[in-house]
């Protein structure tokens, strides 16, 4: 059993290895297993001088857990440009030595005589292989596909096509469930990472994960599968939610909400969603098994057109951040909890300065302060309509001045060009809060304002939250500012999203303590 009554499935962890030598495969297979895989992929068409009896020999004799043996030609994508019956030979050598998977391709399969004579019986599964490069083919011709594939007899069918789009992934989805034997089924790129991480909960046979130190775009490492995914207790009844943003790859979202997930009992996973085209996302992903997502860079207020209803506070900034798929009737609703998160957490930092003696408790220490935003996207207005609620005065600096000077009309502020703030001066005991992702990862030397005028501000505030501690706040903190990092509002705003994913109270002590592991 798993986490709140979640039976396990059968999904296994698997590792592609491509040492170019069997020193470095045996070496692989070891560390892989250390990292929790289940079983390995080696590609043998990698490894350098390759001999087949005295190598497979030692890569099977010495395996520490279950083998995929593949030897992958140029023509089907790999490394391998020999004669091809000695390719034939040593893949049938491997499966005499006791290899536990051996994978040949469809054109191969499809040679009725020629595979006839390589199918002979063992204790060897076959894995019969098809990559489609390319555009993703239609539905109805992935099924024809996966149907003359099912006709070799294989024990298990791979179908791997290249993602040009998140949603060329659906397709792949669509077949899982339906295929008459185990089928693996994925789509490469940073694109089809979902294909990855969803297929268990479709009935997928395996997931591809990479070790630690050897990054393959479009796969998960093998502790972010262990630790934040753990694919074995993903069912057709888990529910999906996922951020929506490009770039996805910074996002803190599925180590912090997952083992929440799982902490509160709830059937559900949060994955990355690398999005290009809204309109086409929403369109293809209108299942019930998508409950919800967070929205980040670009989208906060572009999204704000496909939501079917938006919460008044999130109309009222123009921007959303968290929508949820209403199970009576399918339609998205679009909330923004990055405004109390982001206002809240400034708050506290100053109650926390200010010690005993302040104002009465019911009044906002931002009353009265003068509030310097940097950025009027999604992020920024949810800063600024805070703010202003609050009863501050808020003075926004934008690189679009149009969008400055539209935001600051919503809030009665003042609106100026990005460049003029290394000159603009506040007065004592203003604001500062940086709302672009300037100095975000991997641009940490990155600062939004001069370093001079740090000094002139009471508090400093910045969005970004990798790293936790951004070069901004760093050289806010020597000019002796009060610094609060938007590590706390992705915390705060987390906690209002995963109430809405679920419906339940979100365990605050729980999350904060995997925050501050993650972000130390």
């Amino acid at each position: 059993m798993g986490y709140g009554g979640i039976v396990r499935n059968s999904t296994m962890i698997c590792v592609p290895l491509m040492g170019q030598s069997v020193e470095k495969m045996v070496s692989d297979m070891f560390q892989a297993k250390a990292q929790g895989a289940d079983l390995v992929e080696i590609r043998l068409d990698y490894i350098k001088n390759f001999q087949p009896r005295q190598d497979l020999e030692i890569l099977i004799r010495d395996k520490p857990l279950p083998v995929i043996i593949v030897y992958r030609p140029k023509w089907e994508g790999g490394q391998y440009e020999g004669d091809e019956t000695r390719r034939l030979d040593a893949l049938c050598l491997a499966r005499e030595l006791g290899a536990d998977y051996i994978d040949f391709e469809l054109k191969v399969a499809s040679d009725p005589k020629g595979f006839h004579n390589l199918n002979y019986h063992s204790n060897s599964k076959t894995v019969v292989s098809c990559h489609v490069g390319g555009m993703t083919p239609s539905k109805e011709d992935l099924s024809h596909l996966v149907a003359r594939m099912q006709s070799t007899g294989a024990n298990i069918i791979k179908l791997v096509t290249d993602a040009v789009d998140i949603t060329d992934l659906e397709r792949i989805f669509h077949l899982l469930p339906h295929c008459q034997v185990p089928i693996i089924a994925y789509s490469t790129g940073d694109r089809g990472l979902i294909s990855q991480l969803l297929c268990p909960k479709f009935g997928g046979f395996l997931v591809y994960g990479c070790m630690e130190g050897n990054s393959i775009p479009g796969l998960p490492t093998l502790n972010s599968l262990r630790q934040a995914y753990k694919p074995e207790f993903l069912n057709a009844d888990t529910k999906i939610f996922g951020l929506i943003s490009n770039p996805v790859s910074h996002s803190k979202g599925p180590i912090l909400h997952n083992p929440a997930f799982r902490h509160v009992g709830y059937n559900g996973i949060y994955v990355p969603m690398l999005v290009d085209d809204l309109k086409e996302f929403f369109s293809v992903y209108s299942s019930p098994d998508f409950a919800g997502f967070s929205v980040g860079i670009p989208y906060k207020e572009a999204i704000t057109g496909y939501c079917d209803e938006i919460n008044p506070l999130a109309q009222s900034i123009g921007a959303v951040n968290t929508i949820i798929r209403r199970p009576s009737d399918g339609k998205l609703i679009g909330y923004n909890t990055d405004c109390e998160a982001s206002i809240t957490a400034i708050e506290d930092a100053l109650k926390a300065r200010g010690g005993p003696n302040q104002e009465s408790p019911l009044t906002s220490p931002l009353t009265g302060k003068l509030f310097v935003l940097v950025g009027a996207g999604g992020a920024g207005r949810a800063l600024a309509f805070g703010a202003k609620s609050r009863g501050a005065r808020v003075v926004i600096f934008d690189i679009d001045y149009e969008r400055a000077k539209s935001l600051a009309h919503s809030v009665s502020g003042e609106a100026h060009r990005y460049e003029e703030i290394s000159n603009f001066r506040p007065e004592k005991g203003a604001i500062l809060a940086n709302a672009t992702p300037v100095g975000m990862h991997p641009n940490t030397d990155r600062i939004p304002v001069a370093e001079v005028t740090l000094g002139d501000y009471q508090l400093v505030f910045d969005s970004v939250y990798t790293p936790r501690k951004t070069r901004l706040l760093k050289e806010a903190e020597v000019a002796g500012a009060i610094v609060v990092s938007g590590v706390e509002m992705f915390l705060r705003q987390a906690i209002g999203q995963f109430n809405l994913f679920t419906g339940e109270e979100a365990p605050e002590e729980f999350m904060r303590e995997i925050i501050w592991e993650t972000f130390l």
